[in-house]
């Protein structure tokens, strides 16, 4: 008989995981080119040339045991430092190869960070609409997840009720930027203020508070919006990244945490993460992929396809009366469901084939997302049914 922790995991089961394998079936059923799956956020822009390109050279440049052997549970030394000088290029900051955890992307980030820092009963706080994984990781570390309801006017961060949810077991507070499901940016001014609360509410309480920035879409940013890079902000914070959406390399499972040395006991701090790397099974992030991603740290990020994207999905369906806010970063748009339960609009829109997640599994009932990191054929032949849609639910 499997753990009662894992009863509770299983039954809490990632909605849009399922909704990824309806999708395969429908397919299976009908043809792929008849399915409109926008449930996953599984990029549909082919990796850069420079990332295969890189693969095959080091493969045929270095020795086999130095491409697929053990290293440090950190990562190799001499990336970690390319990532560093990369960060300080950009940001203006002053991280070297022991401010930098290569992690099995940003998920195997956030658990390792999660367990380095949480003790049973420490709360963490995230803002809705937020992944709904955070809650597993925190509970994997016996912690609980403290929510703060969504603005459904902007989006941007629910401060005031963030500052009354604060408490002397609040350990860390975690911050989506861009943000899954939204897709918006969190602009300088919110995290100003986001900033001078948690530092109020440090000195209040006597305690240490982090802030733990998770970042794996700080590259999709459209309109010329900008994401403020948090640890100039704030001490205590721990920024994790993913090559997953950038380079479009999800299944390669390759990210890194960022430790600054303002961080309270970072050092002590740094070796809990090294630690928690091989004692969580992760051992290393994959060996060959660190290697990749030193040559590829100046490669450019292609958005203009998720931007061709958005703007027709989120014009179309403007069009067709839904309501949504145009989103500025990542590759999701956040649609109010025209009905109060979002999954009667679920089950309605998988009746013409349309696939897309409701807004509860992010902690935000009402509203439904759709994932646009699919070709522009599929949202092409899709918008029928979105019209379709539309009209059986009185918007047009």
């Amino acid at each position: 008989m499997i753990s009662e922790k894992m009863k509770a995991f299983v039954e809490g089961s990632s909605v849009i995981r399922a909704m990824f394998e309806e999708g395969k079936r429908l397919a299976s059923i009908y043809g792929a080119d008849k399915v409109y799956d926008f449930s996953l956020g599984n990029p549909n822009v082919p990796a850069p040339k420079e990332v295969n390109e890189a693969i095959k050279a080091i493969v045929d440049e270095e020795e086999s045991t130095y491409i697929h052997g053990y290293m440090s549970n950190s990562g190799y030394e001499d990336v970690r430092e390319a990532v560093a000088n990369s960060l300080n290029k950009r940001f203006g900051t002053n991280f070297n190869a022991t401010n930098i955890v290569m992690t099995v992307g940003a998920a195997g980030g956030l658990n390792v960070i999660l367990k380095s820092l949480l003790n049973p009963g420490d709360e963490v706080i995230a803002f809705a609409p937020y992944f709904g994984e955070y809650r597993s990781y925190v509970g994997n570390y016996d912690g609980k997840l403290v929510e703060v309801s969504a603005d459904t006017e902007h989006f941007q961060l629910n401060l005031e009720e963030f500052e009354q949810k604060i408490t002397d077991k609040t350990k860390a507070v975690i911050v989506n930027n861009p943000n899954n499901p939204s897709g918006v940016v969190y602009s300088e001014e919110t995290i100003i203020k986001l900033a001078e609360i948690m530092d109020k509410k440090q000195k209040e309480l006597g305690t240490e508070i982090f802030l733990i920035s998770d970042e794996p879409y700080r590259e999709l940013v459209y309109d010329g919006a900008v994401v403020p890079w948090l640890t100039k902000y704030y001490n205590n914070t721990i920024v994790g990244y993913s090559y997953s959406k950038s380079l479009s390399l999800p299944g390669d499972r390759i990210g890194y945490l960022v430790i600054p040395d303002e961080v309270v006991d970072s050092e002590q701090l740094k070796s809990a993460a090294n630690v928690a790397t091989r004692i969580l099974g992760y051992v290393n992030a994959p060996s060959l992929m660190q290697r990749v991603i030193a040559r590829c740290l100046d490669v450019e990020v292609n958005v203009e396809p998720y931007n061709k994207n958005r703007e027709l999905l989120y014009g179309s369906l403007k069009e067709y009366g839904f309501e949504c806010i145009k989103p500025q970063g990542a590759f999701y748009l956040f649609v109010k469901s025209p009905v109060a339960d979002e999954k009667e609009f679920v089950a309605a829109a998988k009746k013409h084939n349309i696939l897309v997640v409701p807004g509860s599994s992010f902690s935000c009932p009402g509203y439904v997302r759709i994932a646009y990191c699919v070709s522009y054929a599929t949202i092409e032949n899709s918008l029928h049914g979105f019209k379709e849609l539309a009209k059986e639910f009185g918007l047009i």
